[in-house]
């Protein structure tokens, strides 16, 4: 997973939706934890929860979200 740290805008919903997995820094830009500790799932919620579509999740190389 990745997060196009030029395009969030800080709003904080992938953390409320996987909070184990992605924080916001001292600027208020989310950035991945590592290692992710959310299950799949809720990192895909978290990507689609983005307001600015910021977050990519991958499998296998293949974008999923």
């Amino acid at each position: 997973m990745s997060v196009q740290r030029a395009r969030c805008i800080g709003t904080g919903a992938c953390v409320r939706a996987a909070g184990r997995t992605f924080a916001l820094d001292d600027a208020q830009i989310a950035m991945v934890l590592e290692p992710p500790r959310n299950p799949e799932h809720e990192v895909i919620e978290a990507a689609e929860a983005c307001p600015t579509g910021a977050i990519s999740v991958f499998r296998d190389g293949a974008r999923i979200a």
